[in-house]
């Protein structure tokens, strides 16, 4: 039995109008969820990128080829329900941004850390109205409860496709800045991805790259950049 596998079973993935959302069916029967909700989505554009992903199915079922379906089910079967809790543990990160804790030695590496990371909090400050204090070393100093609040408001304020897309662009960069600045469009999302790598990026030119490390950092960029996708998807008219 560990060797069984899902085939593909329909011909034709296509979107379908379900009230004021899209869903996606298979030779006209509607996908549902693992949870076995239907699999609605709120944008047509959103819809047809899941379709796309179902239409390009080979013989046997590929979940790791289909992202767009899977964060929409994380969305549907995983966020709707726990709503609140999501969006607390991602605020949580305001407390403790990426872009506030600072290296004190060598000068080159402190250095480049206030030249690439400052513009993004002066950024949050102006348009998020959440003035982070930077700090130096890794041990934690809390943040002004006022600043950490307002940005739990906004965190809270996303609804349950965009905080499943926001999840990871906080939780892969380890900065709920960074993940406002993707969705907001401060910089482009390439930027961001590499700003949250700031350290690592300079540890290799310091002493080359690992391999493995090298492959799981593109890994994790992939992610990246697929959550913005999504995020902009839900966004789609």
């Amino acid at each position: 039995m560990s060797d069984w596998k899902a085939k593909r079973f329909w011909k034709e993935a296509s979107v379908a109008e379900a009230g004021a959302a899209y869903a996606i069916t298979l030779d006209g029967r509607a996908v549902k969820t693992p949870a076995k909700q239907p699999l609605h989505v709120p944008t047509r554009a959103m819809a047809l990128a899941i379709a796309q992903e179902w239409d390009a199915q080979k013989d046997l079922i590929n979940p790791n080829t289909m992202p767009a379906t899977k964060t929409a089910n994380a969305a549907i079967d995983k966020v709707t329900i726990q709503h609140a809790e999501v969006a607390d543990m991602l605020a949580a990160y305001g407390d403790s941004d990426l872009l506030c804790y600072r290296a004190d030695a060598p000068v080159e590496l402190v250095e480049r850390q206030a030249e690439q990371w400052d513009p993004m909090l002066d950024w949050a400050a102006e348009t998020l109205s959440a003035k982070l204090e930077a700090r130096t070393g890794v041990m934690h100093l809390p943040q002004d409860p006022e600043v950490v609040e307002a940005l739990r408001r906004r965190t809270h304020a996303l609804d349950a496709f965009e905080l499943a897309a926001f999840h990871d662009l906080v939780s892969l960069s380890g900065s709920l800045i960074l993940g406002f600045a993707a969705i907001l469009d401060a910089r482009p999302v390439e930027t961001l991805w590499k700003l949250s790598r700031l350290d690592e990026l300079w540890q290799e030119e310091k002493w080359g790259e690992d391999a493995d490390a090298t492959a799981l950092a593109e890994i994790k960029r992939e992610a990246f950049l697929h959550a913005k996708r999504m995020y902009d998807l839900r966004q789609a008219e």
